[in-house]
């Protein structure tokens, strides 16, 4: 045995768990790079000096800023005026508003980060299926899939054509200018949304959302808050005994006792004289306890309860939004019912409907909450930033007058760029810089809305990678890659890097790929003495062009749960489009890009 080899094999057998763990879904992937990473560490495979030297990559400090620059046009409302003016057509027929709603999303992903987009269209995509007689399982993906395609079309669409580029500069490539990738970026595109709404759309589910798949035939719910008098014979009951304990049909929600208040009563809680209780039900299960003489309303039979006030209680669906405050913590631990007055009912995810023990349930990005209460409750739960309805387009007090400062620092950092008067990370952080003085977003807005999971994979990836070089794994990689070149030439090569790149990014993080296969991809060009930069692009449209899938890429996770999809609904339609990408980048790369240029 050759011990020489032994780091390359320790390297090589980590990054194989590297993506099973990913594709497991035990640990996010955050924590799995920073284990991969302090493996590395611990067995001097990786020096400090190595892992602090990503620092100096400037990617992912241009992602961030990205992030906050994307925020400020949300928060300035100028998404929120494209989502208005997309739902003012949605009296057309379901093709045309699906063409509008896939257009507005692929322009709006061009210049700014799609997940926000994603985000603030998925209600407003919603309402207008509604609208037009059509299921939001119509319009969610294609939705999704938009964005995708108009993020590959510039350089700051999406996080990862920033990333694959500053690899690729730290490998000694020139860096892309801002406009470089539009016009194969814009092809792609326009094959993509064709084949959604000639073909795709045809494979896509007519599925019902949450609240209906699970409350189908109930009547309308509403809450009611009543009396217990003092003749009450109910009085030293517990819920249980009186039948108020959900079994029935009718719930007890809280309970104010005195200057008191029982936020989450039990089912051995006695009842007292005097108690206020807050309670769930329907007229239907109202009337069938009237009917059994467990509960009355007349006066002549002394009714047990008497009632203070009844208030109209709505059912919605809220998603949770990729940096909620809400992830990852049991739902005992977010006393909804306490802060906001609201009911959860289930929670959606994976196409699986919880019901049962939801305290112990562990909220996600992507989740759908099926809540009900009032309009008001409803909209103050939502409102605070950490889940989308999608029910109603959500109001906010929009700073539209910072508007144009918002607008004009993502355009000066586009034009500039394009015309190359500084690179684009220093004019990303004057931008951001410029938005958070002139109040276009606060400074705790800016905070949360960088994806800081992101960037602890990208700053991971990279000393992964700094790692594979220095054991020699990316250059035995690139040899067996090599192998197959004689039978099949550099044409092939390249349409194998993309198809290898597109068929990782299915299954773990599009960025983890860029990084590992960006420098595999310019390895392989230089072997080959051909131009490393069609190679480089192939990764990069590939790492991004994610459909077949519902965890390679956010904002597939996203529309995953709230258009009620199964996994093999994102198979259907995304293998063919996923060929149809790979086909089309296999003929136009080469010919923006020549291979063995002149």
């Amino acid at each position: 045995m050759n011990w020489d080899s032994l780091p390359m094999i320790g390297v090589a057998a980590l990054l194989c768990w590297v993506f099973y763990a990913f594709a497991r879904e035990k640990f996010s992937p955050d924590v799995v790079v920073g284990i991969a990473v302090a493996v590395l560490l611990a067995s001097s495979l990786l020096s400090a000096g190595d892992v602090l030297s990503v620092l100096s990559n400037s990617a992912p400090i241009t992602i961030a800023c990205m992030f906050i620059l994307s925020a400020a046009l949300e928060r300035t409302g100028c998404v929120d005026a494209l989502g208005k003016w997309l739902a003012k057509l949605g009296g057309g027929s379901p093709l045309r508003t699906l063409f509008s709603l896939m257009i507005t999303a692929l322009v709006l992903s061009t210049f700014i980060n799609n997940t926000p987009v994603v985000a603030i269209l998925t209600p407003v995509a919603v309402t207008l299926a509604a609208q037009v007689g059509s299921k939001a399982s119509k319009m969610l993906i294609p939705l999704s899939y938009a964005t995708i395609l108009g993020g590959s079309m510039t350089m700051i669409g999406t996080s990862t054509n920033i990333l694959v580029d500053g690899v690729a500069r730290q490998n000694g490539m020139e860096p892309f200018g801002m406009f470089d990738i539009f016009l194969p970026g814009l092809i792609m595109a326009v094959i993509g949304v064709g084949f959604i709404l000639l073909v795709g759309h045809r494979l896509l589910p007519d599925r019902e959302s949450l609240s209906k798949q699970l409350r189908p035939d109930q009547s309308r719910p509403f809450m009611t808050e009543l009396l217990v008098p003092h003749d009450s014979p109910i009085i030293s009951q517990t819920i249980a005994d009186a039948k108020l304990n959900g079994n029935s049909g009718i719930q007890v929600l809280k309970i104010f006792r005195g200057d008191e208040e029982l936020s989450t009563p039990v089912n051995s809680t006695l009842l007292c004289a005097g108690d206020r209780l807050i309670l769930h039900a329907n007229m239907h299960d109202f009337m069938e306890l009237r009917q059994n003489g467990l509960l009355t309303f007349n006066r002549e039979q002394a009714a047990n309860f008497e009632t203070i006030s009844t208030r109209d209680v709505v059912l919605a669906e809220a998603i949770v939004g990729r940096n909620s405050r809400y992830s990852h913590r049991p739902m005992r631990d977010l006393n909804l019912t306490a802060r906001y007055g609201m009911h959860v009912l289930a929670i959606h995810r994976h196409n699986e409907n919880i019901q049962d023990n939801l305290d112990d349930f562990q909220l996600q990005f992507g989740d759908v909450m099926l809540v009900e209460g009032s309009p008001t409750q409803i909209r103050k739960f939502a409102d605070n930033g950490d889940l989308i309805s999608l029910n109603t387009v959500q109001e906010r007090a929009y700073r539209r007058d910072k508007a144009p400062i918002a607008i004009a620092a993502v355009l000066a950092v586009m034009l500039l760029a394009a015309f190359k008067i500084m690179p684009i990370e220093g004019l990303a952080m004057i931008a951001t810089a410029v938005v958070l003085a002139s109040g276009c977003l606060d400074t705790e807005d800016a905070y949360k809305a960088i994806d800081w999971r992101i960037l602890t994979i990208i700053f991971g990836m990279l000393a992964i990678s700094i790692a594979m070089n220095k054991v020699g794994l990316v250059d035995t990689i690139v040899a067996q890659v090599m192998s197959l070149s004689p039978l099949l030439g550099p044409l092939f090569m390249l349409s194998f890097i993309y198809l290898l790149t597109s068929f990782l990014t299915e299954m773990v993080s599009n960025n983890a790929v860029a990084v590992l296969l960006t420098p595999i991809a310019m390895g392989v060009a230089q072997q080959l003495g051909a131009d490393p930069r069609p190679f480089v692009v192939a990764v990069m449209f590939a790492a991004s062009a994610s459909f077949a899938t519902p965890i390679g890429y956010q904002t597939n996770t996203f529309v995953y749960s709230a258009g009620g999809y199964r996994f093999t609904d994102f198979m259907r339609i995304g293998i063919p489009l996923n060929l149809i990408m790979w086909a089309t980048a296999t003929l136009i790369i080469p010919l923006i890009w020549p291979l063995f240029p002149a």
